[in-house]
C-alpha cells in the first residue's frame, strides 16, 4: 500500500518553530517531486512549498518565504518542513503530497488541480497561538 504519513504537528506560540515530517512507504519516491499544502478552517487548500525529486530545486509560497524550509532525504523516503517564526495565520492542517510532475509545475498549479496530485497524506494539525 502506497502511503504518505505526516507527523510533527502540534500547538506552538507565535514566533516559535515546528518541524513537520512526511514519510513515504510502499513505493520509492526518489523520482517524485514532494510538496506541502495547508488548509485552514473555511479556506481553500493552498500551496506551501515543493522540492524536486533531486532535492536541488525548491519553490515557496510568498507567505512562507524566508520562514519555512523544505527538504528531503530520499534514502529514507522522507520530506521535511522546518517552520520558523510561526504566526497565527499559519494555523492549518498541513498535508504532504507526491507526484511525478516537476516541482515548477506543481508550484504553478491552480488549486482546482490539486486533487490530481498522485498521492496525499492524511494531514497533521498545526496550531499557532498568540
Amino acid at each position: 500500500q502506497v502511503r504518505l504519513v505526516e507527523s510533527g504537528g502540534g500547538l506552538v506560540q507565535a514566533g516559535g518553530s515546528l518541524r513537520l515530517s512526511c514519510a513515504g512507504s510502499g513505493r520509492i519516491f526518489s523520482s517524485y517531486a514532494m510538496a506541502w499544502f495547508r488548509q485552514a478552517p473555511g479556506k481553500e487548500r493552498e500551496f506551501v512549498a515543493v522540492v524536486s525529486w533531486t532535492g536541488a530545486t525548491t519553490y515557496y509560497a510568498d507567505s512562507v518565504k524566508g520562514r519555512f524550509t523544505i527538504s528531503r532525504y530520499s534514502a529514507a523516503n522522507t520530506m521535511y518542513l522546518q517552520m520558523n517564526s510561526l504566526d497565527v495565520e499559519d494555523t492549518a492542517v498541513y498535508y504532504c503530497a507526491a507526484d511525478t510532475r516537476s516541482s515548477d509545475t506543481i508550484a504553478a498549479m491552480h488549486p482546482l488541480e490539486y486533487r490530481n496530485l498522485e498521492i496525499w497524506g492524511q494531514g497533521t494539525q498545526v496550531t499557532v497561538s498568540s
